[in-house]
């Protein structure tokens, strides 16, 4: 009896001893996490639409956001919900006291605004609709002379004539390969293209020679600032390179 007695209290100094550690190494585990991870610095990249500090306040929303881990650890449980004109967010760790937030924008090349809902459809390279807002995005070009009543998100945009979208996605993805986006890409009642950057309109006139038309327009446009009136790359070719800008007053 008094051997089993002695081996009882010995288990049960064992479990204690096992409780003791188990509980000081939760403690030691949590006053890391509280001490040791947090938020110091926010590095965001991959953002244009947004600015970094814009970034920071959707990802840092709540009393918890100031410890690092419980950020990274919170959003890969939890939904971040739909954040406009952005398709993903990846939050890492840098080290405990930086967190590291990547941006997937959706990749926009302009907007039509569509009446019947009072919004404006922005389109990507494809021609497909990403996003349908009442904002106006910066240097994001709107799209006038052309027709679209309606449209779905996430399909391609219904336009009356599959010539005009396949021309615009062209003309816009041109512009955009050469950092020219326009303030508007207009197309005129024969659908031929124009394109306004402020008080310079250039016409741009058909899909013909179009990549070598906004070369020449690439280097030509930095000598128009200040200046007001149309440029004309409608006619250029190779053969005729003589470019005609009517100057305004």
């Amino acid at each position: 009896m008094i051997k089993e007695e002695r081996r009882k209290k010995k288990k049960r100094k064992i479990k204690l001893c096992i409780f003791l550690i188990l509980v000081l190494l939760v403690a030691l585990a949590s006053y890391i996490v509280m001490t040791v991870f947090t938020v110091e610095k926010v590095v965001v990249e991959g953002n244009e639409l947004y600015s970094s500090s814009q970034i920071e306040d959707m990802v840092l929303n709540d009393e918890y956001s100031w410890n690092s881990l419980y950020v990274t650890l919170k959003y890969r449980f939890v939904d971040m919900g739909e954040v406009p004109f952005v398709d993903e967010m990846e939050l890492s760790l840098d080290n405990p006291h930086t967190l590291h937030i990547k941006v997937y924008e959706k990749g926009i090349l302009g907007y039509i605004y569509i009446p019947i809902l009072g919004q404006n459809a922005y389109f990507d390279k494809d021609g497909f609709v990403v996003e349908t807002s009442s904002d106006r995005i910066k240097d994001v070009p709107k799209v006038t002379g052309v027709r679209c009543d309606e449209v779905t998100l996430y399909e391609q945009l219904p336009l009356e004539d599959d010539s005009v979208l396949r021309q615009l996605l062209n003309l816009s993805q041109t512009l955009k390969k050469y950092n020219l986006m326009p303030t508007e890409i207009a197309f005129d009642s024969s659908k031929n293209a124009e394109i306004y950057y402020g008080d310079i309109r250039i016409i741009v006139g058909n899909e013909e020679n179009l990549s070598q038309k906004i070369i020449r327009l690439s280097s030509i446009l930095p000598q128009l600032a200040g200046l007001k009136g149309t440029l004309h790359l409608e006619n250029w070719t190779e053969e005729t390179t003589d470019i005609v800008f009517d100057k305004e007053e």
